[in-house]
């Protein structure tokens, strides 16, 4: 079924999690000169397969021919073909911030924060700190042009990279003085320190100190599911992925806690997105349950207070335990995502999160809807 656009009923809200299908040159557009040899690229094999080139390389994760199915939201054929070109299967509003914005006017959405595609597959397979913090400078260059003239209503949210703690903090100070309203990282590190480690300090101080989130956002990683441990048939492979990953997100989460990172950078807010956020409230329950049987948290606060006072998470239209968690949790940490243009989300999303937010109170649902978004990414 093709993407239908219908009007959200409720005035105000934000899209917290939007994406964009970036130009395929952008990186030799915008990379310094001395990388643009080694910029991303689209590439077509002997077969007639697009595939992604990284760093001179071709992806080894990236399934080829699947680039043209980036944008395919409410598609049901999602087989790779060699008819299926990324530049010819950009949905309206994918790549154009005129688009955008007209189709945020006709689905009654005030705002979006914007996050790559192309963006989302390289870094998997990039160890190198020096062009990863290239490919992401080019971006954040590209996504504060694309969003510049939107009267504030697009977002531009900076990539940054956990390769180069000190060289992202840099990147950070410059793309917010361009307009980036917040960053984002990979939820791994090829170096193996999780994020929440001192040795990230140096990020963590700068985003304080400028006062913008800085949110964890799923990406292809450099496993697959459960590898080492099991050796998943290829037809269950995506269902083990998926949740998989949304443990590698909680571990990362865990180590903000943890580790004291929330201590030492008590006015540091975390995000947490695309992977639900009706799981929530049953993991703060249980490290709080934990740590208070072993008195593991001496003077810290509980997990509870570490999320309630510098956390939020985004939620997907389509949850349906998520209503009871915000009303267990509080409503001040949870936002909403469409996720457009890409396939792993529905494109009913109007119809969902009009259901989603029927049980919660006036309150809870102007701040999910948009209230808190506004509040944390200081929107106007």
């Amino acid at each position: 079924m093709a993407y239908e656009i219908k009007k959200f009923p409720y005035d105000g809200t934000v899209d917290a999690d939007g994406h964009i299908l970036e130009p395929v040159d952008l990186w030799e557009n915008y990379l310094e000169d001395k990388y643009k040899d080694r910029a991303l690229r689209i590439k077509v094999d002997n077969d007639g397969f697009e595939y992604l080139e990284i760093n001179g390389k071709p992806s080894k994760r990236s399934v080829r021919g699947s680039l043209g199915l980036l944008g395919a939201m409410g598609e049901e054929d999602m087989r790779p073909r060699p008819d299926r070109r990324y530049s010819e299967n950009m949905p309206f509003g994918s790549s154009n911030p005129q688009e955008r914005m007209s189709l945020m006017d006709q689905e009654n959405l005030s705002h979006c924060l914007l996050y790559p595609t192309i963006g989302l597959l390289w870094e998997c397979e990039l160890d190198d700190p020096e062009i990863s913090l290239a490919y992401a400078r080019a971006y954040n260059r590209w996504i504060a042009e694309f969003c510049k003239d939107s009267g504030g209503r697009l977002i531009p949210i900076a990539q940054l990279t956990l390769l180069d703690p000190e060289g992202s903090a840099a990147e950070l100070e410059r793309a917010v003085k361009e307009g980036c309203r917040g960053a984002w990282v990979n939820p791994f590190n090829h170096k193996g320190i999780i994020h929440g480690a001192e040795e990230h300090d140096i990020l963590h101080a700068k985003c304080q100190e400028l006062d913008v989130p800085i949110a964890i956002h799923p990406t292809f990683i450099p496993h697959g599911a459960a590898d080492g441990i099991f050796n998943w048939p290829r037809q269950g492979r995506a269902w083990g992925e998926m949740i998989w990953l949304r443990s590698v997100v909680q571990q990362v989460v865990i180590s903000y806690m943890a580790l004291g990172t929330l201590d030492r950078f008590p006015n540091l807010k975390l995000g947490i997105l695309e992977v639900g956020c009706g799981w929530i409230g049953a993991m703060l329950d249980r490290l709080d349950a934990y740590t208070d049987a072993i008195n593991a948290v001496g003077k810290r606060r509980s997990a509870s207070d570490y999320f309630r006072e510098q956390c939020f998470i985004s939620g997907d239209p389509d949850e349906t335990t998520a209503p009871h968690t915000i009303a267990h949790v509080g409503a001040d940490n949870f936002m909403w995502a469409t996720d457009y243009p890409h396939p792993d989300h529905p494109h009913t999303w109007v119809d969902a999160l009009t259901n989603f937010v029927e049980p919660l109170s006036v309150d809870a649902r102007q701040k999910f809807l948009g209230e808190n978004v506004k509040r944390i990414y200081k929107l106007t």
